[in-house]
């Protein structure tokens, strides 16, 4: 690589739903010029495809044998990430509440872990300028030899506020209840749960603005980069 020209680096960014990963997460790669993988869309897309063909949610041993037959591609372009199953566009119907309230059940699946885990390690591979991956055991799991891992948190009010907030006028309770029971199942289930890797850099986002976090995070990869 010529001299000056900034190295590849792989950034992990891991945390609970809410602390404000995906949009961080975006404008950090669009920023530096790194390519973005949103990993939650993954696991939506996988559900999708199993609610759109019948497959009994509440049977993880029919979800284990069905877990590699959708084609899922994703755009690494933080500016307009883009995700499709079997060829169809699905960054819209991925984000329906009939999704969002059976993904956890679906991802804890080994099978549907083991297939989606080995897509996202291609995929971080293939980035030639580096990349950042968020998800939830991204650090700790699919990429626990990346350059940077952190871990975004926040008060559970907090996240059910902004989470709220991105659902148009849905109820701030109701949005921290299902936000605390998505992060029971995810942080208590067997294969790969929602954790923070030890050498992770912890950054609460509870009090900071989203530009505030996108900056602190920019800072890091900056200080990564230039240490390489």
């Amino acid at each position: 690589m010529e001299n000056g020209a900034a190295k590849p680096v792989i950034v992990a960014i891991d945390g609970p739903s809410g602390t404000g990963k995906s949009s961080t997460s975006k404008a950090v790669a669009a920023q530096l010029g790194l390519s973005y993988l949103d990993t939650g869309a993954q696991y939506r897309a996988i559900t999708w495809w199993m609610v759109n063909n019948g497959i009994d949610i509440d049977d993880p041993s029919a979800i284990a044998d069905v877990a590699g037959k959708a084609e899922i591609v994703s755009g690494t372009d933080p500016e307009k990430p883009t995700i499709t199953v079997d060829g169809i566009d699905v960054a819209g119907p991925i984000r329906t509440q009939e999704v969002t309230s059976q993904v956890s059940a679906v991802s804890a699946v080994p099978e549907v872990r083991a297939r989606i885990t080995e897509l996202q390690r291609t995929t971080a591979k293939s980035a030639r300028d580096g990349i950042v991956v968020e998800g939830r055991d991204i650090g700790t799991t699919v990429l626990p030899d990346a350059d940077l891992k952190i871990f975004l948190t926040a008060s559970p009010e907090a996240r059910a506020a902004r989470r709220s907030g991105e659902l148009k006028g849905a109820d701030v309770h109701t949005t921290r209840e299902a936000l605390m029971k998505r992060d029971a199942a995810d942080s208590s289930r067997k294969t790969s749960p929602l954790a923070k890797a030890d050498d992770a850099v912890e950054v609460d986002t509870t009090e900071l603005t989203l530009q505030q976090v996108i900056e602190c995070v920019v800072t890091l990869v900056e200080e990564k980069r230039a240490a390489k």
